[in-house]
């Protein structure tokens, strides 16, 4: 049983690691190589460089250092990597797949946060000594790879339900002197606008991708001027080669233009939601193709932004007014996708939920929030957004809590996912006991003392 309600499967341990996997990359020029195979799930095998690499992210995430008390931790984990590759050996059986475009559309979603954290996508590659491109093409394979396993095991818990009995009997199992203590936390729904792009600098940034075109024409070498041009960082490094894609990958305007090319051949200007494109084709394999393109952003200016900042003003004032709700607002008027459907709610990238503790909130919010109180609207800022459009936004407080120790009546929530994630992890162990003796699984002597494949523990 759980002793704290934030204390997690070995599963859920293995996945918080592969979600910053791909860091190893960066990092292998500096350690030391551990090469071998110490472990195969049928087709899959675990290299020693792999465990190593996941147990010193958990010592990073958990602020440890490697110690004797610690190495227990790596047999926990290897026990979580053999369990993820049983669930993509099951999934090769049992025909389980996931879409590339989802992939993609998760690799995408992990390489913009990582930006977001490190200052942009030039400081990203100056980290890691890799282009955007790399950094995709060598993190795709574990992104499918996690996202597959991931879908097995939502089918195996999908039906899994936990009743308010079951979460007061996991909470009254909590020794006293373990229950967690939570610091204050908020949450918060936001209204954003974009800055709008002036007639003028798009017709600027199509001219200069005109007269980067006639030059093209006229024989100079399209990689080299994306290479000196290009405002994609994820490709122009590579002579603006994108790798290869499936159809419904790319956006509409960029695929339907790249599909009309024979290879050699190069497009027209074409706009899209990133800007205005020269596109090249590459090469045609199969239902895949590679291309290469020049990018051009148009310039935001000051005064687009003031322009959002002036209509997001006059939204607030309608809800100040109560006019129309915060939400209604959000459904209306936000041009953020991904929040204004649920109210302009802002979901925790690190835990997925609304809770989010005010340590974890970003600077430009806290600053904006730190002295409102609960159904406050604040005034319109300015931000940029992870992928580097200017906007502006308005913020609602809906919710802040005092710190304290958990307690059913204010954390009934965090208590009942908790008691269903322990719940979830018996019905997995369950199918694991079920399919271990359908896979073939070896485990290098080294590590018997892990006693991976017993899972009666």
């Amino acid at each position: 049983m759980h002793n704290t309600i934030y204390k997690t499967k070995t599963l859920a341990l293995l996945l918080l690691c592969l979600i910053t996997a791909f860091t190893a990359t960066a990092q292998a020029p500096t350690q030391k190589k551990l090469d071998g195979i110490i472990a195969k799930v049928d087709n899959h095998v675990i290299l020693r460089s792999e465990l190593e690499f996941s147990y010193l992210q958990f010592l990073a995430q958990n602020k440890q250092q490697p110690s004797a008390q610690t190495e227990p931790m790596k047999c926990e984990i290897l026990k979580s990597m053999v369990q993820e590759k049983l669930l993509l050996a099951r999934a090769e059986i049992d025909s389980v797949v996931v879409e590339e475009a989802a992939v993609t559309g998760e690799l995408n979603r992990r390489i913009d946060y990582l930006a977001s954290q490190v200052g942009g996508t030039e400081r990203l590659e100056q980290y890691y000594n890799k282009s955007v491109k790399q950094l995709r093409d060598e993190l795709r394979r574990s992104v499918r790879n996690q996202m597959v396993s991931e879908k097995m095991q939502r089918e195996i818990t999908d039906k899994v339900t936990v009743t308010p009995k079951e979460v007061r009997r996991y909470f009254n199992q909590i020794p006293a002197d373990s229950l967690p203590y939570f610091s204050s936390e908020v949450q918060l729904s936001h209204i954003v606008k974009y800055a709008e792009v002036s007639r003028q600098q798009k017709q600027a940034a199509r001219q200069k991708l005109e007269a980067l075109r006639e030059r093209i024409v006229a024989g100079e070498d399209f990689a080299t001027l994306a290479r000196e041009h290009s405002q994609d960082p994820g490709s122009a490094e590579a002579g603006g080669e994108l790798g290869f894609f499936k159809k419904k990958e790319l956006v509409p305007e960029y695929e339907a233009a790249a599909l009309r090319l024979e290879p050699g051949q190069m497009s027209n200007v074409v706009e899209s939601m990133f800007g205005f494109h020269l596109i090249q084709l590459i090469e045609r394999k199969g239902q895949e193709f590679n291309t290469r393109h020049i990018l051009i952003k148009p310039a935001t200016a000051r005064v687009d932004v003031q322009d959002a900042i002036a209509a997001l003003d006059s939204v607030r004032t309608l809800i100040v007014n109560d006019s129309i709700s915060f939400a209604k607002a959000a459904k209306d008027f936000s041009d953020d996708k991904n929040t204004k459907d649920n109210g302009g709610t802002i979901i925790s990238r690190m835990t997925g939920n609304s809770y989010i503790p005010m340590d974890e909130v970003e600077p430009g919010i806290f600053f904006v929030i730190d002295t409102m109180k609960v159904g406050d609207v604040s005034k319109p800022v300015n931000f940029t957004t992870p992928d580097g459009r200017e906007a502006a936004r308005i913020i609602q407080l809906r919710y802040k809590s005092s710190p304290h120790m958990a307690n059913m009546r204010d954390d009934y929530q965090k208590i009942a996912a908790a008691a269903l994630a322990q719940k979830r992890d018996k019905a997995v162990d369950e199918w694991f006991r079920k399919n271990i003796d359908t896979v073939f699984i070896e485990i290098d002597p080294e590590y018997d003392q892990c006693k991976v494949l017993d899972l009666t523990q």
